[in-house]
């Protein structure tokens, strides 16, 4: 029954781009309290989810509050537009999804929720792992790809294969290093918090990994 659909925090916060965070500080003001979920495609983690009706709210809420960025209405690959919301700023993510049988295959983009995002990918490549994300902008995005993956070969959309995937990184981490660093509205530096998110979520997923692959 409709009524029984619940979605999933984490993939709400994916098809809004904003952090799951900010979410979560949505639902006491709209009066919502999620329900956990067991999720297979997610290793059978519980997950925090809304209904339907709930979900539909929290949509609502954020375009209200959205700041529309000048030029951030993007055209979509089936022709129809998407608002890019205030919430900007997130991770530029460098995923292996081969380690062991094709380690030169790798994707990268932009987030705003690390653990969602591999999750998501592991639906379809089950031993994906992260090499390395970076405290990213969405508008760099574009331009972080185009350096990164100049010269190897584009298997998808953002799925590429390279002979040497430590180039990848250190290209990367050349890009990042000369960009302005994130530093919030009220002037703490965000990149900071980013980071330490970075490293923990790579951390915990790398392990996830490795217990997946000792058990294979």
């Amino acid at each position: 029954m409709i009524n029984d659909v619940r979605i999933a925090i984490v993939d709400l916060a994916d098809e809004l781009q904003v952090r799951k965070q900010r979410i979560f500080k949505l639902l006491p003001r709209l009066g919502i309290r999620t329900m956990q979920r067991r999720e297979p495609d997610r290793g059978n983690q519980n997950v925090a989810t809304v209904s339907l009706e709930e979900a539909s709210a929290i949509r609502q809420e954020i375009a209200k509050s959205a700041e529309v960025v000048e030029g951030s209405v993007i055209q979509t690959l089936g022709g129809a537009t998407s608002t890019i919301f205030s919430d900007d700023a997130g991770f530029f993510y460098l995923i292996q999804l081969e380690p062991d049988h094709d380690p030169g295959r790798f994707k990268v983009g932009f987030t705003t929720d690390l653990d969602g995002r591999l999750q998501k990918h592991r639906c379809s490549a089950p031993f994906a792992k992260y090499l390395k994300s970076w405290p990213c902008r969405r508008v760099w995005e574009r331009a972080a790809i185009d350096c990164v993956t100049h010269g190897t070969e584009q298997l998808h959309t953002e799925v590429f294969r390279t002979v040497a995937i430590e180039d990848i990184t250190r290209r990367a981490d050349a890009f990042f290093s000369v960009m302005p660093s994130l530093t919030s509205p009220n002037g703490d530096n965000e990149g900071e918090q980013l980071e330490t998110e970075t490293i923990n979520t790579v951390l915990q997923t790398n392990e996830q990994h490795d217990d997946v692959s000792s058990q294979a």
